[in-house]
């Protein structure tokens, strides 16, 4: 049913950072407190987990070793996926930002939403009419 939807996320989100981790690894804790506060929750080498906020149109972005599991709780926007990205440049290792999207697809995210986006792929916050807050898990290639 629909109500077990944001539980199943939930899930998924969490097996996904389970099975990235090495098996010798820690378990890592955020109590609900820092979580509330947003930005980085987890940094480790091979992944991260951040909620972010945000409140305009972003840069387009493209990382060469990171996919990116984004996991929308509130608010919507418009993003474009793949294509090609116009007026990129090399900003810190191993990831590029531009100015748009020739082409691509677009789709309007909204609250319970979920989206995949493998290393390479352009993706671009096109378009945020009010702000939308959204889990962003980093799975990172070596």
């Amino acid at each position: 049913t629909i109500m077990k939807l944001p539980l199943l996320v939930t899930t998924l989100l969490v097996s996904a950072v389970v099975l990235a981790m090495p098996a010798d690894s820690t378990v890592t804790y955020v109590d609900h407190e820092k979580v509330a506060k947003g930005g980085s929750l987890v940094t480790a080498p091979d992944l991260s987990v951040s909620m972010n906020r945000r409140t305009g149109p972003g840069q387009v972005e493209v990382h060469d070793k990171e996919t990116d599991t984004f996991y929308i709780l509130d608010g919507e926007a418009t993003i474009v996926t793949a294509g090609t990205m116009v007026g990129g440049k090399v900003a810190r290792s191993n990831q590029q930002l531009g100015t748009s999207i020739n082409g691509g697809e677009t789709r309007h995210l909204a609250k319970g939403d979920v989206m995949v986006i493998p290393a390479g792929v352009p993706h671009w916050f096109k378009e945020v009419p009010k702000e939308i807050n959204y889990y962003v898990v980093k799975v990172i290639k070596p």
